[in-house]
Protein backbone atom coordinates (compact mmCIF):
# COMPACT_ATOMS: atom_id res chain seq x y z
CA UNK A 1 0.00 0.00 0.00
CA UNK A 2 1.46 3.33 -1.11
CA UNK A 3 1.80 6.02 1.49
CA UNK A 4 0.18 9.35 0.67
CA UNK A 5 1.87 12.73 0.59
CA UNK A 6 0.10 13.80 3.78
CA UNK A 7 1.53 10.80 5.64
CA UNK A 8 5.07 11.48 4.39
CA UNK A 9 4.79 15.21 5.18
CA UNK A 10 3.51 14.44 8.68
CA UNK A 11 6.45 12.11 9.35
CA UNK A 12 8.99 14.62 8.02
CA UNK A 13 7.60 17.39 10.22
CA UNK A 14 7.41 15.01 13.18
CA UNK A 15 11.01 13.88 12.82
CA UNK A 16 12.23 17.47 12.43
CA UNK A 17 10.31 18.55 15.53
CA UNK A 18 11.58 15.59 17.59
CA UNK A 19 15.16 16.25 16.41
CA UNK A 20 14.94 19.88 17.51
CA UNK A 21 13.56 18.88 20.92
CA UNK A 22 16.29 16.23 21.21
CA UNK A 23 19.00 18.79 20.49
CA UNK A 24 17.55 21.20 23.06
CA UNK A 25 17.81 18.47 25.71
CA UNK A 26 21.09 16.90 24.56
CA UNK A 27 23.24 20.00 23.99
CA UNK A 28 23.03 21.24 27.62
CA UNK A 29 24.24 17.85 28.81
CA UNK A 30 27.15 17.97 26.35
CA UNK A 31 28.02 21.46 27.60
CA UNK A 32 27.88 20.12 31.16
CA UNK A 33 30.28 17.25 30.43
CA UNK A 34 32.70 19.33 28.34
CA UNK A 35 32.76 22.24 30.79
CA UNK A 36 33.57 19.89 33.66
CA UNK A 37 36.97 19.39 31.98
CA UNK A 38 37.61 23.14 31.66
CA UNK A 39 39.71 25.20 34.03
CA UNK A 40 38.08 27.22 36.80
CA UNK A 41 39.42 30.53 35.45
CA UNK A 42 38.07 29.83 31.97
CA UNK A 43 34.57 29.07 33.33
CA UNK A 44 34.57 32.24 35.43
CA UNK A 45 35.82 34.50 32.62
CA UNK A 46 34.11 32.97 29.57
CA UNK A 47 31.21 30.92 30.92
CA UNK A 48 30.11 27.53 29.63
CA UNK A 49 31.03 26.65 26.04
CA UNK A 50 30.96 23.61 23.81
CA UNK A 51 34.71 23.85 23.13
CA UNK A 52 36.67 25.27 26.09
CA UNK A 53 40.23 26.39 25.33
CA UNK A 54 41.71 25.63 28.75
CA UNK A 55 41.64 21.95 29.68
CA UNK A 56 41.86 20.89 33.32
CA UNK A 57 41.22 17.78 35.44
CA UNK A 58 41.39 19.60 38.78
CA UNK A 59 37.72 19.03 39.58
CA UNK A 60 37.91 15.28 38.98
CA UNK A 61 41.22 15.06 40.86
CA UNK A 62 39.54 16.72 43.83
CA UNK A 63 36.59 14.33 43.71
CA UNK A 64 38.80 11.24 43.37
CA UNK A 65 41.45 12.52 45.78
CA UNK A 66 40.36 9.61 47.96
CA UNK A 67 39.24 6.99 45.42
CA UNK A 68 38.38 4.43 48.07
CA UNK A 69 35.87 6.86 49.59
CA UNK A 70 34.11 7.44 46.26
CA UNK A 71 34.04 3.77 45.25
CA UNK A 72 32.70 2.79 48.68
CA UNK A 73 29.98 5.45 48.33
CA UNK A 74 29.17 4.08 44.87
CA UNK A 75 28.90 0.57 46.31
CA UNK A 76 26.58 1.68 49.12
CA UNK A 77 24.39 3.60 46.68
CA UNK A 78 24.19 0.73 44.19
CA UNK A 79 23.28 -1.79 46.91
CA UNK A 80 20.68 0.50 48.51
CA UNK A 81 19.18 1.44 45.13
CA UNK A 82 19.01 -2.16 43.88
CA UNK A 83 17.56 -3.65 47.07
CA UNK A 84 15.27 -0.71 47.78
CA UNK A 85 13.88 -0.50 44.24
CA UNK A 86 13.22 -4.25 44.02
CA UNK A 87 11.57 -4.37 47.44
CA UNK A 88 9.55 -1.22 46.83
CA UNK A 89 8.25 -2.48 43.47
CA UNK A 90 7.32 -5.88 44.90
CA UNK A 91 5.46 -4.50 47.94
CA UNK A 92 3.84 -1.64 46.01
CA UNK A 93 2.56 -4.04 43.35
CA UNK A 94 1.18 -6.32 46.06
CA UNK A 95 -0.66 -3.38 47.63
CA UNK A 96 -1.95 -2.30 44.22
CA UNK A 97 -3.17 -5.84 43.48
CA UNK A 98 -5.03 -6.01 46.80
CA UNK A 99 -6.81 -2.71 46.10
CA UNK A 100 -7.59 -3.90 42.57
CA UNK A 101 -9.34 -7.09 43.72
CA UNK A 102 -13.09 -6.55 43.80
CA UNK A 103 -13.59 -9.26 46.42
CA UNK A 104 -11.57 -7.27 48.99
CA UNK A 105 -14.26 -5.72 51.16
CA UNK A 106 -12.57 -2.51 52.26
CA UNK A 107 -10.33 -1.86 49.28
CA UNK A 108 -11.70 1.66 48.67
CA UNK A 109 -11.28 2.52 52.34
CA UNK A 110 -7.72 1.23 52.20
CA UNK A 111 -6.99 3.34 49.12
CA UNK A 112 -8.41 6.41 50.89
CA UNK A 113 -6.34 5.65 54.00
CA UNK A 114 -3.16 5.50 51.94
CA UNK A 115 -4.04 8.73 50.16
CA UNK A 116 -4.96 10.43 53.47
CA UNK A 117 -1.44 9.87 54.81
CA UNK A 118 -0.04 12.08 52.04
CA UNK A 119 -2.06 15.10 53.19
CA UNK A 120 -0.47 15.53 56.63
CA UNK A 121 2.99 15.35 58.13
CA UNK A 122 3.76 14.60 61.78
CA UNK A 123 6.74 16.95 61.81
CA UNK A 124 10.49 16.54 61.62
CA UNK A 125 11.17 16.07 65.35
CA UNK A 126 8.68 13.18 65.90
CA UNK A 127 9.83 11.62 62.65
CA UNK A 128 13.45 11.62 63.78
CA UNK A 129 12.65 10.41 67.31
CA UNK A 130 10.57 7.47 66.09
CA UNK A 131 13.11 6.25 63.55
CA UNK A 132 16.21 6.90 65.64
CA UNK A 133 15.06 6.01 69.17
CA UNK A 134 12.12 3.63 68.83
CA UNK A 135 13.17 1.72 65.72
CA UNK A 136 16.92 2.14 66.33
CA UNK A 137 17.64 2.92 62.69
CA UNK A 138 20.34 5.51 63.31
CA UNK A 139 23.67 4.48 61.73
CA UNK A 140 21.86 1.53 60.18
CA UNK A 141 21.91 0.95 56.44
CA UNK A 142 18.27 -0.18 56.67
CA UNK A 143 17.18 3.42 57.16
CA UNK A 144 18.43 4.22 53.65
CA UNK A 145 16.17 1.47 52.29
CA UNK A 146 13.08 1.89 54.46
CA UNK A 147 12.59 5.67 54.38
CA UNK A 148 11.95 6.03 50.59
CA UNK A 149 10.34 2.57 50.36
CA UNK A 150 6.70 3.53 49.80
CA UNK A 151 5.10 6.17 47.61
CA UNK A 152 1.30 6.23 47.59
CA UNK A 153 1.18 7.87 44.18
CA UNK A 154 3.10 4.97 42.62
CA UNK A 155 0.79 2.43 44.30
CA UNK A 156 -2.29 4.14 42.85
CA UNK A 157 -0.71 4.24 39.38
CA UNK A 158 0.04 0.52 39.58
CA UNK A 159 -3.53 -0.20 40.69
CA UNK A 160 -4.92 1.73 37.74
CA UNK A 161 -2.54 -0.07 35.40
CA UNK A 162 -3.63 -3.49 36.65
CA UNK A 163 -7.29 -2.48 36.46
CA UNK A 164 -7.01 -1.20 32.90
CA UNK A 165 -4.60 -3.73 31.40
CA UNK A 166 -5.26 -7.15 32.97
CA UNK A 167 -8.72 -8.64 32.27
CA UNK A 168 -10.69 -10.18 35.13
CA UNK A 169 -11.36 -13.28 33.03
CA UNK A 170 -7.65 -14.12 33.05
CA UNK A 171 -7.55 -14.13 36.85
CA UNK A 172 -10.81 -16.07 37.07
CA UNK A 173 -9.50 -18.74 34.71
CA UNK A 174 -6.38 -19.07 36.83
CA UNK A 175 -8.55 -19.59 39.91
CA UNK A 176 -10.54 -22.29 38.11
CA UNK A 177 -7.25 -24.05 37.34
CA UNK A 178 -6.47 -24.07 41.07
CA UNK A 179 -4.04 -21.16 41.33
CA UNK A 180 -3.91 -19.33 44.66
CA UNK A 181 -3.77 -15.57 45.14
CA UNK A 182 -0.01 -15.44 45.56
CA UNK A 183 0.52 -17.70 42.54
CA UNK A 184 -1.71 -15.44 40.46
CA UNK A 185 0.28 -12.45 41.66
CA UNK A 186 3.64 -14.03 40.77
CA UNK A 187 2.68 -15.77 37.53
CA UNK A 188 0.18 -13.31 36.03
CA UNK A 189 0.20 -9.86 37.65
CA UNK A 190 3.95 -9.29 37.79
CA UNK A 191 4.79 -10.52 34.23
CA UNK A 192 1.94 -8.55 32.67
CA UNK A 193 2.85 -5.40 34.62
CA UNK A 194 6.35 -5.03 33.17
CA UNK A 195 5.65 -1.68 31.43
CA UNK A 196 4.39 -0.09 34.65
CA UNK A 197 7.09 -1.75 36.76
CA UNK A 198 9.82 -0.46 34.46
CA UNK A 199 8.58 3.13 34.44
CA UNK A 200 7.73 3.28 38.14
CA UNK A 201 10.94 1.41 38.95
CA UNK A 202 12.95 4.12 37.23
CA UNK A 203 11.32 6.80 39.37
CA UNK A 204 11.92 4.79 42.54
CA UNK A 205 15.54 4.14 41.59
CA UNK A 206 16.06 7.87 41.02
CA UNK A 207 14.63 8.60 44.48
CA UNK A 208 17.07 6.19 46.07
CA UNK A 209 20.02 7.30 43.94
CA UNK A 210 19.54 11.03 44.63
CA UNK A 211 18.70 10.70 48.33
CA UNK A 212 21.16 12.71 50.42
CA UNK A 213 18.79 14.01 53.10
CA UNK A 214 18.22 10.62 54.80
CA UNK A 215 21.93 9.88 55.39
CA UNK A 216 22.45 13.46 56.57
CA UNK A 217 19.77 12.89 59.23
CA UNK A 218 20.48 9.33 60.36
CA UNK A 219 23.98 8.24 59.25
CA UNK A 220 27.17 9.21 61.07
CA UNK A 221 29.45 6.35 59.98
CA UNK A 222 31.50 7.35 56.93
CA UNK A 223 31.51 3.76 55.69
CA UNK A 224 27.72 4.01 55.17
CA UNK A 225 27.68 7.33 53.31
CA UNK A 226 26.01 7.03 49.87
CA UNK A 227 27.31 8.80 46.79
CA UNK A 228 25.13 11.90 46.84
CA UNK A 229 25.89 12.69 50.47
CA UNK A 230 29.59 12.07 49.92
CA UNK A 231 29.62 14.52 47.01
CA UNK A 232 27.66 17.00 49.11
CA UNK A 233 30.32 16.81 51.84
CA UNK A 234 33.11 17.32 49.29
CA UNK A 235 31.40 20.41 47.87
CA UNK A 236 30.74 21.80 51.35
CA UNK A 237 34.36 21.32 52.40
CA UNK A 238 35.62 23.04 49.23
CA UNK A 239 33.31 26.02 49.77
CA UNK A 240 34.39 26.35 53.39
CA UNK A 241 38.09 26.11 52.48
CA UNK A 242 37.70 28.68 49.71
CA UNK A 243 35.95 31.15 52.02
CA UNK A 244 38.64 30.75 54.68
CA UNK A 245 41.62 31.07 52.35
CA UNK A 246 40.40 33.77 49.99
CA UNK A 247 41.49 36.54 52.39
CA UNK A 248 44.79 34.87 53.31
CA UNK A 249 46.28 33.67 50.06
CA UNK A 250 45.15 33.60 46.47
CA UNK A 251 44.08 30.07 45.63
CA UNK A 252 42.01 28.82 42.74
CA UNK A 253 39.58 26.28 44.15
CA UNK A 254 37.56 24.51 41.42
CA UNK A 255 34.14 25.37 42.79
CA UNK A 256 32.17 25.81 39.56
CA UNK A 257 33.84 22.98 37.67
CA UNK A 258 33.51 20.81 40.77
CA UNK A 259 29.73 21.17 40.61
CA UNK A 260 29.77 20.12 36.96
CA UNK A 261 32.08 17.17 37.60
CA UNK A 262 29.91 16.05 40.52
CA UNK A 263 26.86 16.09 38.27
CA UNK A 264 28.66 13.92 35.71
CA UNK A 265 29.82 11.46 38.38
CA UNK A 266 26.35 11.24 39.95
CA UNK A 267 24.21 10.98 36.79
CA UNK A 268 26.38 8.69 34.67
CA UNK A 269 24.99 5.32 35.88
CA UNK A 270 21.37 6.51 35.63
CA UNK A 271 21.91 7.62 32.02
CA UNK A 272 23.26 4.18 31.14
CA UNK A 273 20.26 2.55 32.88
CA UNK A 274 17.58 4.50 31.02
CA UNK A 275 17.92 2.79 27.58
CA UNK A 276 17.10 -0.58 29.14
CA UNK A 277 13.68 0.64 30.36
CA UNK A 278 12.95 3.13 27.59
CA UNK A 279 10.70 0.80 25.58
CA UNK A 280 8.46 0.30 28.62
CA UNK A 281 8.57 3.88 29.85
CA UNK A 282 5.94 5.65 27.71
CA UNK A 283 3.57 2.68 27.65
CA UNK A 284 3.68 2.25 31.42
CA UNK A 285 3.04 5.90 32.18
CA UNK A 286 0.17 6.35 29.71
CA UNK A 287 -1.67 3.16 30.66
CA UNK A 288 -1.23 3.66 34.38
CA UNK A 289 -2.27 7.32 34.39
CA UNK A 290 -5.13 7.41 31.86
CA UNK A 291 -7.05 4.20 32.44
CA UNK A 292 -8.96 3.70 35.65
Amino acid sequence: MRKGKDYILFNVIGYIFITIIGLFTFIPFVVLVVSSFASENYIINHGYTLIPKEFSLSAYKLIFQNPQRIFRAYLVTIIVTSVGTSLSLFLSTMAAYVMYRKDVKYRNALAFFLYFTTLFNGGLAPYYIILANYYHLKNNVLVLILVPLFNVFYILILRNFIRGSIPDSLIESAKIDGAGDFTIFLKIILPLSKPALASIGLFIALNYWNDWWTPMMFIEKQTLYPLQYTLYLILSSVNVAANILQNVVRIDMPKETLKLAMTVVATGPIIFLYPFVQRYFVKGITLGAVKG
